[in-house]
């Protein structure tokens, strides 16, 4: 409870926290930017001091400097990104999906790719890789941070509302709620994924459409020129 309690709309900490973990939670995915940053309106939740809209904003600033900070990595070291976050044989099939999917869909992808798991790294990454446009990756990043950091602060502070005693029980209320969504998108994403392919989702069978006979069946053989083919 303490440390929710440092958390404070006045507190230097919460700020600097709103600002790195996020920017730097692009290049290293172990750092909990998510969870930082609902923790940050657990904290606030009974706050109405008008600082939190400048809380929030450096939320969204931190994502798109880390965006922008993968951007310039894929760009600028093209070669050791790739063996470091695309090595083996799933880093190859994590670079095509996002390479597949980034010509497909474009700036609504990198948008989205923010509440993927795993999938904000590689898009990015793959951005700065295949060169791509850098105005609308700009565009798309600050609009991405933004909706991102509005989400998560304000589930944070819907769950420490909820708990107002009890504002651990609330961050995981919170957390739980993300986890969700987050899992709500990848499935969808999956499925989509796996439609574009032609592969079959599991649990269901493939309609067959009505096989059309060989030209040439395996007990016929083919009229050899000048060979007359009726008897008699």
């Amino acid at each position: 409870m303490s440390a929710l309690a440092a958390l404070q709309v006045g507190s230097a900490l919460s700020y600097l926290i709103a600002l790195l973990v996020p920017a730097l939670d692009a290049v290293f995915p172990v750092l909990p930017s998510e969870t930082a940053i609902i923790a940050l309106g657990v904290a606030t939740a009974g706050s109405a001091d008008p600082r939190i809209a400048l809380l929030v904003a450096f939320c969204a600033a931190g994502a798109f400097l880390g965006d922008n900070l993968c951007y310039l990595l894929g760009r600028r070291f093209g070669p050791r990104v790739e063996r470091r976050f695309f090595a083996g044989e799933k880093g190859q099939r994590r670079r095509a999906w996002a390479e597949r999917s980034l010509e497909r869909y474009g700036m609504p992808l990198i948008v989205v790719c923010r509440f993927v798991p795993g999938g904000r790294t590689a898009v990015t990454l793959c951005c700065g890789l295949v060169g791509y446009q850098r105005r609308r990756f700009v565009i798309a990043t600050a609009a991405a941070g933004t909706i991102w950091a509005s989400y998560s602060f304000f589930i944070g502070r819907l769950g420490g509302r909820a708990f107002e005693d009890k504002p651990w029980a609330g961050l995981l209320l919170a957390f739980g709620a993300t986890v969700v969504v987050s899992g709500l998108i990848e499935a969808f994403r999956r499925i989509r994924s796996a439609r574009s392919r032609g592969v079959t989702p599991p649990g269901t069978r493939r309609t067959r459409g009505p096989e059309r006979e060989p030209a040439v069946g395996p007990e016929r053989e083919p009229a050899r020129p000048g060979r007359d083919r009726t008897h008699g």
